[in-house]
Parts: structure tokens; sequence; C-alpha cells
């Protein structure tokens, strides 16, 4: 087959200055004599002209930040041709006779490129977006982990080698590439799509390969400049787990206590994302107030994270109100949490420290919990699951790892892990664990190590469950609850008994 020939091809032309003058074209001025004088041969084509025929590529944000000159392609497009002209000319501030360029017809596709926040706001502000540009194309950021995309994979870290005369990768060291690949993805099934982080990667574990003498670049080096990377962007999250170790922070890593859990948050940097411990407690006592967000009420939380603690309400309700009416009052709160709470990734996490408070069974405090709840006491997935199991692996590091620590998370986000080496390490060999729960009764039996109970035909619970335990414990508020209020009625009638008897006095 013979290479296609150049000049029967269409046009593609990538504009990345996208002015006025380089769009529509321009007519210069040379200097004669004191005076500026044209003629024909300085009129110069601008990127139309070049993509006439074929396809013009702007950048959406680049061509935005230029006013004249979006104004100037909608009118090409809708006109269907390109006038040369001054920027004078184009909105009648100049007056000067110069050359006037007849119209060339147009025939051109235009392609911008950028994020879905412009396109949105270009739809619903500019009509004329709307007519010109009817076809929109989304690219997602990740792909399918499919044997053809691995050596795709294989194929671009090898042209990056040979373009940029670098060390060439050994397959263990593309295997690794491909297992980071999946990491930015947070997922094991999928491989992320921006091609420039790979790119970084390929580069940096080639230059530790040069910096080991290594004649090839191994999965070493690339661990080598994965932990590099970490160690250059952790600082705050090693502040977080020194403030931690220094017990400004209060985390415990052992022992059991009620009514108290360790909650998982994360928290995103333009370039680095980690996950942090928050202690999560709930008192429950007598009272009708139900259950009280404290961060709700001081508008310290989002809207997503109060319908989660509404929901974990309707859960309780649901299981332990179907014969009488919950007649309790219960308080939650992230404790020396100074920052807005949003999110439903900790309605779990509150819904077992309100279980646990309620039944007085105590909470293990070296597993940090996840996931959010719904109705049905189903645990569902959240985001940020790596980071969140890091997070808490780091503290539990610093304090000294027992084997009992871990992090319980949703079974649904169980395809999402793709953890650091040194915490895959320290989980084959025992050192730290990973929970997936799919229920709360699954979730409340590994952190308290009681069954969590099943219902009978009547409702009831066994004594010697968690539900049991909570189900007495709320039976004992309601009949305190009843024995108040009939107190509190004996004395409205005995003192209006009292008032009746008494008969008014003679008048003097």
């Amino acid at each position: 087959l013979s290479e296609p020939d150049a000049d029967n091809c269409a046009p593609v032309v990538i504009e990345d200055n996208p002015i006025y003058q380089n769009l529509l074209g321009r007519i210069e001025f040379r200097a004669e004599f004191g005076a500026m004088v044209t003629d024909f041969t300085q009129i110069r084509a601008g990127a139309l002209h070049r993509a006439n025929g074929g396809y013009l590529v702007l950048d959406a944000r680049n061509l935005l930040m230029q006013g004249l000159a979006w104004d100037a392609l909608k009118r090409a497009l809708r006109n269907r041709e390109i006038k040369v002209e001054s920027i004078g000319q184009f909105y009648g501030l100049v007056s000067t006779s110069t050359l006037e360029p007849e119209p060339i017809p147009l025939q051109v596709k235009v392609v911008m490129i950028g994020e879905e926040w412009l396109y949105q706001l270009l739809n619903l502000a500019d009509e004329d977006f709307r007519k010109e540009f009817k076809v929109k194309a989304e690219f997602h950021s990740t792909m399918p982990r499919t044997a053809e995309a691995v050596r795709e994979y294989a194929s671009f870290i090898g042209d990056k080698v040979r373009n940029d005369n670098l060390r060439h990768f050994d397959a263990g060291a593309i295997a690794q590439v491909v297992e980071e690949a999946s990491r930015m993805a947070d997922d094991q099934e999928k491989l992320t799509a921006r091609m420039a982080h790979v790119e970084d990667l390929v580069r940096q574990s080639a230059y530790w390969a040069e910096r080991a003498g290594h004649p090839m670049v191994t999965a070493e080096d690339v661990g080598r400049a994965v932990g590099e990377q970490i160690y250059r962007l952790s600082h705050m999250a090693e502040r977080f787990v020194e403030r931690i170790d220094e017990g400004v922070v209060l985390i415990n890593t052992d022992g059991a206590v009620a009514g108290q859990v360790n909650g998982l948050s994360v928290i995103s940097l333009s370039d680095f994302q980690f996950g942090i411990p928050s202690r999560v407690t709930a008192r429950t006592f007598l009272g009708k107030a139900g259950v009280v967000s404290i961060d709700r009420e001081v508008k310290m939380s989002g809207p997503i994270h109060d319908k989660g603690q509404l929901i974990l309400s309707a859960w309780l309700a649901s299981r332990f109100a179907q014969q009488a009416p919950l007649s309790m009052s219960a308080t939650l709160t992230f404790e020396q949490s100074y920052g807005g709470i949003e999110g439903d990734s900790a309605s779990s996490t509150e819904l077992y420290a309100l279980l646990s408070s309620l039944s007085g069974v105590p909470l293990k405090q070296s597993i940090a919990v996840t996931g959010s709840v719904n109705q049905a006491g189903q645990v569902q997935a959240i985001g940020g699951a790596n980071a969140k199991i890091e997070g808490f692996y780091d503290v539990c590091k610093a304090q000294g790892l027992t084997g009992d620590q871990g992090v319980m998370i949703p079974r649904s986000n169980m395809r999402h892990l793709m953890l650091r080496s040194d915490v895959l390490h320290a989980v084959e060999e025992g050192r730290f664990r990973v929970y997936a729960v799919s229920t709360i009764e699954e979730g409340i039996e590994v952190l308290t190590g009681v069954p969590a109970g099943e219902a009978d035909d009547e409702g009831r619970y066994p004594a010697d469950t968690v539900f049991g335990r909570v189900q007495e414990r709320l039976d004992e508020y309601n009949r305190l609850s009843k024995q108040k209020r009939e107190e509190e009625e004996g004395e409205g009638t005995f003192r209006r008994g009292e008032e009746e008897e008494e008969e008014p006095g003679e008048p003097q």
C-alpha cells in the first residue's frame, strides 16, 4: 500500500492561541517614507483559512477568554464565509481607507475541547452555541482494564521511552505501571486515561533506574518513583498523624469503648488526597427528641450528611418502633471537628455508635469504619476507600501495629481496592486487616464480637444479642416515659380536685 497523498487529505489545524487575528486573518502594514501602507501581498491567512475544507481544533477556555474571537467565529460559521478585516472595522471604530478583501466561502468543522461545565454554561447562556455546535462527545477519565488496553499501555511506554531517549522498561516495570494506572483510577478493573500522569511516572521511574545504575527500569524503580512522589506531597498527612501520636487529636487504636467509634474521611488537595480518622461518639438518654446531630444543629454539616443522619434514624425506628414509639433522645457528633462535614459515608459509623450506646456493648477502637447506610440497613459504597484505609494504617503504624487493627468497608467497594504496597504487605502478613460487610448486622458483629440478633415472629430479639439489648433499653425508656406521664397526669387531676373543693368566700 502506498502512503496517502497529503494534498488529498482534509487539513486538521490546531490553534493554540485563538485570538481574533489568528482566527480570521489580518492585513499587515509596512512603513514607507514615514507612512504606513499596504497591498494585497500583506494579507495574512488565519486558522479558518488554513482549516477550510477540513477541521479546526480549538481550546474552549482559551477561545472564550478572547471575547472578540468568539463573536467573530460565530459570525463566520453563521454566514459560512471568512471576512478579513481589522478589529476596528469589525466594530466600526475606524473609518480609514484600507484593503477590503472579498469574503471567502467557508466549509469547516470546528472542534472545541473543554470541560463539562464550560459546555453546560455555553449551552444555557448562548443560543448561537446550541445552533452551531450540535454534536457533543464525552471522554471518560478511565478505560476498562482489558488485555488489549494493557498492550496499548506497553506500546505507549515504549513510544515514550524511544521519543525521550529513556531507559527501557522490563516486563515487571510495565506491569507495575499498569498497577499504578489502576490505582490512579481507584478501580481494579479500570485504567486511568489521564496519560499525562502516566508520562510523569514513566520519566520518574527512568530517572530512579539511572540513579540506581540499572540497565533497564524495573518494578522496584517504579515503586521508588511512586514512593518519592507520595513523600513530596504528604506533608499535611504526616502532620496530622503526628498530632494523633502526640495526643493532641484523640484517636484510640486499641481497646473497646461503648458509644465511640473511629470514622474515616478524606481530605482532597489539588494534587493529593489522604484519609484521616475522626472519633464519632453517641450518647443516649430518656426523652422524645429522637436522634440529634450536634454538627447539624450548629450548621457545620452539609445536606448529604444530614440526609444520611435522617436515614439512620429511619432505620432505627423501623427496627425498634413497630410496637411502641421511640421514647429516647440521642446525640451524635464528630469530636474535634472544626470545619464543615459533608457526605454520607459516615452514616453507618454513626449508627454503630448509636447502637453501642443503647446496648452498652463496647466497640473495638482498633477498627475504623466507613460506609453509608440505606433504610433497609444495607451498607453502600463510598468514595476514597484506598485513601481512608491508608490513612488509618499510617495512624496505627505510628502507634504500633498489633495485628488486630483494620478498616471496615462496604463489600461493594472491594473492586476499588488498590492499596499502597506497604499496606498490602501488612495485610498479607496479618499485621493489618480489611473487613468487607454488606449489612449493619454484619458490621456490628465485627465491631463488638457479639451476635447482632434475629427477630422472632413477634419482633423480639434474643436478650444476649446487640439488638436484644437495644430493645431492652428502649423498652425501659418507654416504661419510664409512660410512668412519668401517668405521674404528671395524676398530679394534674389532684390539683384540679383541690380547686373544685374550694368555695369562694363571703364578700365583706
